[in-house]
């Protein structure tokens, strides 16, 4: 069993007890979020696709942890003119484990 998923203005492919990083979502270690925008379900070989939305079928998970990513180098520069410009970014994300499907 599996379903897809839509938060943050992305798409997630989960099963029960996948571990997903997703943007951030602000919620502290340990606390329950329940996503309803689900896009597709998938249940004893038989798929329900939403239009866009499955009606009645949501994701629940726990959160594990709240961070930061990797540091992304942002670097500009023009040719012989002496303009350089490094700036960095890391982008926040949140951890989640998938507990349960429901359809």
């Amino acid at each position: 069993m599996y379903a897809i998923f839509e938060t943050g203005g992305k798409q997630y492919k989960v099963q029960e007890g996948d571990v997903v990083i997703v943007e951030k979502l602000g919620l502290a270690a340990g606390e329950k979020v329940t996503f309803d925008k689900v896009l597709a379900v998938s249940k004893d070989d038989k798929l329900s696709v939403g239009t866009p939305y499955v009606n009645n079928a949501s994701v629940a998970a726990s959160v594990v942890e709240e961070g930061k990513g990797k540091k992304v180098i942002v670097y500009k520069y023009k040719p012989k003119k002496g303009y350089h410009k490094k700036r960095g970014h890391r982008q926040p994300y949140t951890k989640i484990k998938i507990e349960s499907i429901n359809c």
